[in-house]
Order: structure tokens, then C-alpha cells, then sequence
């Protein structure tokens, strides 16, 4: 069977679909990049916001009309949107086979086989994910699945769930198999990393205990943690990045606001002077630390008072990155009950405005590397267009796809995936520019 795939939404929905395209590979499915030549099409979903909504609705049309244009047998639908709205999407695009929710995984290879598009339904590599995109030196390993967070303006549990945590036997087996791979960075993902291990047993593992694990069990040069709520950074987890040098000095922790009235409405656990400490201790016990935060504008209720305040604590803050989000609103969380949403032209004024001043503190904050000597991890080659430049990677303070990037000129032929030793000779925004040493 050749099995066409589409993959949207977040590096957690990426994850999961290399997981279930691993069991089809492993039941004798063959990938293929040309959809219309594929056999089965299999569209993992996102229904985080409408424009992602609306994404996923598109592929999945496309997807279907490939069974008249194409040779197409069948499409499978599954992930995040088909989870909140199967009943809708059924009666909708009857054109799709299959429209399986999380918990209806399982069925997907017996009713493969039922309709005679793949192989007996024996594994034979069962478990082993299939790389997906383009680089495979960098990849993501999603530890837990779920959320038990209760933010007014969040989705994600009523698709996801409760939180459950992935087996550390199971995690050590796939961070294992990224390696062979050829993983060179492997990025720690959740909804919240710092809630995995809580649901499994009194006195069991906790997230430093299955970083530790990996470090142990692996050699991959790098392990970056991406999204950990400011609650979930214990002690020990600090005092573990600040010592191993395979931890890379770079933290996710999303705030969403800085006003104490926004944050208690979003129900959010943090407040100002929370934050405030936290990024104090941080930023003494982990020299050279990089910070990456995310902000709602415009959720209900915001004044422009709560609206200066959040611009007043990022200039205090200076986070060294920022992602920034206009609020809209989700079927079935409790920000729907608000009827005092913003205005959209207020909400795109607030969000440039937030983007502008962030621009200017990573441009502050990330002139301070420049002179330093660093490893760059090369991702690409250079285009003719970049000038100066013969590769193009990242150092340990930018997180891939998500950060700016560096430009380096290595004098010489450096293979993708590899490390390079340079200097940073210069910022640019959000990107270095730096000089191979040798």
C-alpha cells in the first residue's frame, strides 16, 4: 500500500503522526510524497484555532477529491479536529473512509485490512516512527499527552484529555530509535513537561528522573525543553540544566499575560510577582539561559490598562523570544461565557504592538552573544540569496522553526546535521551571523 500523509498542527501532532505512520509502515505501508499516486491518504487534523480549523477542513477536501481525480483508495482522517467534531465532519464530507478519534486509534490497520489496502495485520517493525519532514537531525519527543490545566481560552483538553503520561521505558525505547535516526537535537514536548510523571505512582519518576534517563541511555548532543509552565520548574530540574551541558541553556515557559486581573480571569496559576521570581532565580542559576515566553492579546475583559501593564512587565522581563497571539474564541471553553470580547481591530493593533517591542528586546538581548565562540548546528546549505553565507543552522539559544536562525560562513563544505565551531560576529533581529573557526 502506498500511503500518502498530511501532517498539521503543532510538533505534538507531528509526533503523533510519525507514530501511527510507523505501525502502517510497519504492517507493509510505503510512504510517497505524491498524493495523487497514493493508495491511502491519512490527514492529521488541527482544530486549535479557526484558521487551523479551516486548514484542516481544506486538506481533507483535497484529500477526498484525489478519490476521483487521483488513485486514490481511501482517506483516513484523525487528530485534533475529527476528536471535537467527528459527528459534524461525517455528515459533512461523507467523501472519507475513516474519521477516527484518539481513542479509536487502534482500528485503524483491522479496517485497512477489512478493505484490503494493506498487509496482515502483524507488525513486523511495530513502534519504530517514521521520520516525516525535512531535517532529521532535529526532532521532537512528546513525553505526555493531555492537559489537566483549566485556561478559560484553551481547547486542548476537551480534544486531548487529562493528562497521562507517556512510559519512561517507552520514551528511553523512542528517543533511542530518533538516534539511529540521526536525531542530533531532540526536543522535549507537552502541554505541560513539567506535570509528566505525576500520574504515575507515588515516589515514581518525575520529569528530571526521565531527563536524566535519556542523557544515560543516549548521546544525542543536544535536549531542549519546549513548553513548561513557570509552576512546573522545580529545584532539581534548575539545578540539572545548569550542570549538564547536553541540556541546552534555552526554556519554553509560557505567561500568556502579565496582568493579575487578565491571568486570574484566564485562570491561569501564575501572577505578576510569581513570574517575576522566577525568572530572577532562573536567570542566576543557569548562566546564558534563553527564555521563550507566549502572549494572548485581546482575551475578553482586556482593558487597555491590563493591555500596559503586559508591556510594561515585558520591558522589565526581556525575554530573549516571544510568541505572540490574538485571542479567538473556542467552542466549549469558559472565555465563550465572556461577553465582553475585544474589538478585532484593538486586538491587531495590541498584537503588532507587542511584536514591535519584541523585536527590539531580542535585538538587545541577543547582542550580548556576539564575540562569543559557540557550536552551530548546520541545518541547511545556504540559497544564492543569502548572502555571506554558506550554511545556515542554529545555536543552542534558538529553538528550531520557532526562533531566528544563524548564518555562517564556514569557508569550506559542512554537512547538514553537523556541528560547527564558530564566532558570532553579529545580530541581526532575530538571527546571528558568525564565522566558522576552523
Amino acid at each position: 500500500m502506498k500511503l500518502g500523509v498530511i501532517s498539521l498542527g503543532c510538533d505534538k501532532a507531528t509526533v503523533d503522526s510519525e507514530r501511527l505512520v510507523g505501525e502502517l509502515v510497519g504492517h507493509g505501508a510505503v510512504v510517497t510524497p505524491d498524493l495523487p499516486s497514493a493508495d491511502v491518504i491519512l490527514v492529521n487534523t488541527c482544530g486549535f484555532i479557526d484558521a487551523a480549523k479551516q486548514e484542516s477542513i481544506d486538506a481533507i477536501l483535497d484529500a477526498a477529491k484525489l478519490k476521483t481525480d487521483g488513485a486514490v483508495k481511501a482517506v483516513v482522517a484523525v487528530g485534533c479536529l475529527v476528536q471535537r467534531y467527528k459527528q459534524e465532519l461525517t455528515q459533512e464530507i461523507p467523501e472519507v473512509d475513516l474519521m477516527l478519534g484518539f481513542s479509536e486509534l487502534h482500528h485503524l490497520v483491522p479496517e485497512l485490512a477489512k478493505r484490503g489496502l494493506i498487509d496482515d495485520p502483524v507488525a513486523a517493525h511495530p513502534g519504530v516512527r517514521q521520520f516525516l519532514g525535512g531535517q532529521p537531525h532535529v526532532r521532537y519527543l512528546k513525553i505526555s499527552e493531555g492537559c489537566d490545566h483549566t485556561c478559560g481560552f484553551c481547547a486542548i483538553p476537551l480534544m486531548r484529555g487529562k493528562h497521562r503520561s507517556e512510559p519512561l521505558a517507552r520514551l528511553v525505547q523512542e528517543a533511542r530509535q530518533l538516534e539511529a535516526q540521526g536525531a542530533r537535537e531532540v526536543n522535549l514536548v507537552a502541554q505541560d513537561l513539567g506535570h509528566w510523571g505525576r500520574d504515575l505512582g507515588m515516589g515514581g519518576p518525575k520529569l528530571p528522573d526521565l531527563i536524566e534517563t535519556l542523557l544515560r541511555e543516549t548521546t544525542v548532543r543536544w535536549y531542549r525543553l519546549l513548553y513548561v509552565y513557570s509552576a512546573g520548574i522545580s529545584e532539581r530540574l534548575v539545578s540539572l540544566m545548569a550542570r549538564e551541558p547536553r541540556i541546552v541553556p534555552y526554556i519554553d515557559m509560557p505567561i500568556q499575560h502579565a496582568s493579575d486581573r487578565v491571568l486570574e480571569r484566564m485562570r491561569r496559576p501564575e501572577r505578576r510577582h510569581t513570574l517575576r521570581q522566577k525568572l530572577a532565580w532562573l536567570r542566576r542559576e543557569i548562566p546564558d539561559l534563553a527564555v521563550r515566553t507566549t502572549c494572548l492579546l485581546g482575551y475578553p475583559g482586556e482593558t487597555d490598562e491590563d493591555f500596559r501593564e503586559l508591556l510594561a512587565f515585558l520591558e522589565e522581563a526581556q525575554f530573549d523570544r516571544l510568541g505572540a497571539f490574538a485571542y479567538s474564541p473556542q467552542e466549549g471553553t469558559r472565555a465563550m461565557q465572556y461577553p465582553d470580547d475585544v474589538d478585532a481591530g484593538v486586538k491587531r493593533d495590541r498584537l503588532e504592538e507587542v511584536i514591535e517591542l519584541q523585536r527590539a528586546i531580542s535585538g538587545e538581548r541577543l547582542a550580548r552573544f556576539v564575540g562569543r565562540d559557540v557550536d552551530v548546528l548546520v541545518d541547511r546549505i545556504s540559497d544564492p540569496d543569502e548572502e555571506g553565507a554558506t550554511h545556515v543552522g542554529r545555536v543552542q539559544w534558538q529553538a528550531d522553526d520557532v526562533d531566528g536562525v544563524t548564518y555562517l560562513s564556514a569557508g569550506g563544505w559542512s554537512e547538514v546535521g553537523t556541528f560547527v565551531r564558530a564566532r558570532i560576529t553579529a545580530s541581526e533581529d532575530y538571527d546571528f551571523r558568525a564565522v566558522a573557526l576552523t
